[in-house]
C-alpha cells in the first residue's frame, strides 16, 4: 500500500465524550497509541499516516459526510439521527461500559399511568435524538410534542415532560431516577465509517480497511484467552472433546512420540472450569495467556 503523496494522511475522527476512553483503549489493543492533551482537540497517534481529531459522536457522521474527516467512529444511532450518507467500513461492538449494543428506550416515571406509546398522544417527550423519536412516533401513529434535551434528560419527567427517549447500556441510571422502560426504540453499536469520496481513493480505503481489521481483531480477543498444554497421545480425543474452539485446536507433535502439544482459543469465563478438567484428563504444562488481537 503506497501513498501517491507522502504528506497525505487519513483524517480520523475519535469520539469525544463517553466513548473516548474506551475507544483509545481499543486502539491500544489494536496496536495504536493515542495520546490526548487536555488543551488540544488533535490527539497524537504513533502512526505518521493518520491524523486524529476529537469530535463528539453526535456530530461525527456529519463531518465525515462533508469530507472534513476521511473516517471516524460513531454510533449507528447518530448516523440515523443525522441521515448521513457515509460508507460503513465495519461494525465495532463496544461501548462505554459493556461489550453489548446500547439501546434507545422510551421511559416514564414509575408512577406514571402511561403504559404504551399510544398513551403519549398529545403528550411531551424530551430527548436528544429528535429525528429518531419522530420517526418512531410516526411509525406508531402517535402525535406527540418532541422537545430537544440538552442533557440530564432522566430528571425531567414528570415536571418538564411526560416521557423521555434516552440511551442506556445497563438501565441503572433510569432505575436510579425512578424511571421504567415502556419500549425499546432501537439498538445501536459503534460503526467505523468513511466519506464516500475518500473511500474511492485506494490508499485511504486500504488504510481504513486494515485499521478496521485490527480493531475488530482487538474486540474479538477481548473476552478470550489462549490455552496450550501437553497431552498424552492416548488421551487426545478425550481432551479435544473438552475444548470449545473457534476452529479445531492446533495439535503439534512433541519430541516424545507419546505426547502432543495442543493450542487453542477459549472464552476466558470458562477457563476456571476447563483447566481442572484438562488436568484431570491427563494434560500437563497447561498455560493460559492473554490475547491482544484475534483475526479469524
Amino acid at each position: 500500500m503506497e501513498r501517491k503523496n507522502e504528506t497525505a494522511k487519513l483524517k480520523l475522527g475519535i469520539p469525544k465524550g463517553s466513548l473516548q476512553d474506551s475507544t483509545i483503549e481499543l486502539f491500544k489493543r489494536a496496536g495504536y497509541k493515542i495520546q490526548v492533551s487536555s488543551r488540544s482537540y488533535f490527539p497524537s497517534i504513533d502512526d505518521p499516516e493518520i491524523e486524529c481529531m476529537l469530535i463528539r459522536a453526535q456530530e461525527m457522521s456529519r463531518y465525515v459526510e462533508k469530507g472534513v474527516l476521511d473516517a471516524g467512529l460513531t454510533g449507528a444511532d447518530w448516523i440515523s439521527e443525522n441521515s448521513s450518507d457515509v460508507v460503513e467500513i465495519c461494525e465495532l461492538v463496544y461501548s462505554k461500559q459493556t461489550s453489548r449494543p446500547v439501546r434507545w428506550v422510551l421511559a416514564v416515571p414509575d408512577e406514571s399511568t402511561i403504559q404504551s406509546v399510544k398513551d403519549l398522544e398529545g403528550k411531551t417527550i424530551s430527548t436528544e435524538a429528535i429525528n429518531i423519536t419522530k420517526r418512531y412516533l410516526e411509525l406508531k401513529g402517535v402525535n406527540a410534542n418532541v422537545e430537544f434535551s440538552w442533557g440530564a434528560t432522566e430528571i425531567k419527567p414528570p415536571y418538564l415532560c411526560d416521557a423521555i427517549v434516552e440511551i442506556t447500556e445497563t438501565g441503572s441510571s433510569l432505575r436510579a431516577n425512578k424511571l421504567r422502560i415502556v419500549d425499546t426504540i432501537m439498538e445501536s453499536t459503534t460503526r467505523f465509517i468513511m466519506n464516500n469520496s475518500s473511500y474511492k481513493e485506494d490508499w485511504k480505503r486500504q488504510k481504513a480497511e486494515r485499521l478496521g481489521l485490527l480493531l475488530r481483531g482487538a474486540i474479538a480477543a477481548e473476552e478470550r484467552v489462549g490455552l496450550m498444554c501437553n497431552v498424552p497421545r492416548k488421551n487426545i480425543e478425550a481432551i479435544i472433546s473438552l475444548l470449545p474452539s473457534i476452529q479445531s485446536p492446533t495439535i503439534s507433535q512433541l519430541d516424545d512420540p507419546d505426547w502432543v502439544a495442543v493450542n487453542t482459543v477459549i472464552e476466558e469465563r470458562i477457563s476456571r472450569e476447563l483447566i481442572p478438567l484438562l488436568k484431570e484428563g491427563g494434560a500437563s504444562g497447561i498455560v493460559e495467556y492473554p490475547l491482544n488481537k484475534l483475526i479469524p
